[in-house]
């Protein structure tokens, strides 16, 4: 069978005033490519013609972490703590998402991700939890495959059918997380002083977000690259 053609998002990247670009950090599309998929780097636009073809041609969306979510997309206003926003990557993420939600196409949602995922279909954020909660501290001072705290899986859950465990140690890097969750979702995983780790759809076929960095932990720890391989083998079916 062909490789499914999947759509990874990332930072809007400039390095001088002449060159500018996307950035995706390899972990992501080396996970995908692994799983079997065709990972492919969506350039920024606002035109939603070029982004319906887009939206037509992907078997799967990989939405991944970068900046803070504008808190204007759950009808708040700005709070101290609130880091960079990205209002080009607001509009496109937000824009894909929403259509492929619609026409129940896959979604892999990762950090930033998981947080998109829960705004477009309703739900709020913490926009800096040291402010705004009591949380452990969710920004490791330690390398990126370093396993952090742990997170608890709900039974029978898809995340829990993918991981096949109910209790996983995972690395972590925000100061944003899921505050209300979305109509429609459930909660997945979350760590030991409540903060939410995980969401998925309970009304589409491949619709979850985790909250750390897979990405960062598959090629050390193979259990973290079995999320990539659901996400991509949703995707061959849709």
């Amino acid at each position: 069978m062909d490789r499914p053609f999947i759509g990874v998002t990332g930072k809007n990247f400039q390095y001088n005033t002449e060159i500018r670009g996307v950035f995706v950090g390899e972990g992501y599309t080396k996970g995908i490519y692994a799983a079997g998929g065709m990972p492919v780097v969506i350039p920024y636009t606002d035109e939603e013609e070029l982004l319906d073809k887009w939206v037509n041609r992907l078997d799967g969306l990989l939405l991944t972490g970068g900046e803070d979510v504008d808190p204007a997309y759950f009808h708040e206003s700005a709070v101290n703590g609130l880091g960079e926003v990205s209002p080009d990557r607001d509009r496109l993420e937000v824009y894909l998402a929403r259509r492929l939600l619609q026409l129940n196409k896959p979604i892999f949602g990762i950090c930033r991700g998981i947080q998109v995922l829960n705004v477009i279909a309703g739900g709020s954020l913490y926009q800096d939890l040291p402010r705004q909660t009591k949380a452990m501290q969710h920004s490791q001072k330690a390398p990126r495959a370093h396993l952090a705290h742990d997170v608890d899986i709900t039974s029978g859950s898809k995340l829990h059918q993918l991981l096949g465990t109910q209790t996983i140690r995972v690395n972590t890097f925000h100061h944003q997380a899921v505050k209300q969750v979305a109509p429609g979702f459930l909660i997945s995983a979350k760590a030991s002083d409540g903060i939410v780790e995980g969401i998925e759809s309970r009304n589409h076929a491949f619709v979850l977000g985790v909250q750390w960095h897979p990405e960062n932990l598959w090629e050390k720890y193979a259990v973290f690259h079995r999320l990539f391989a659901g996400f991509v083998e949703a995707a061959k079916q849709s």
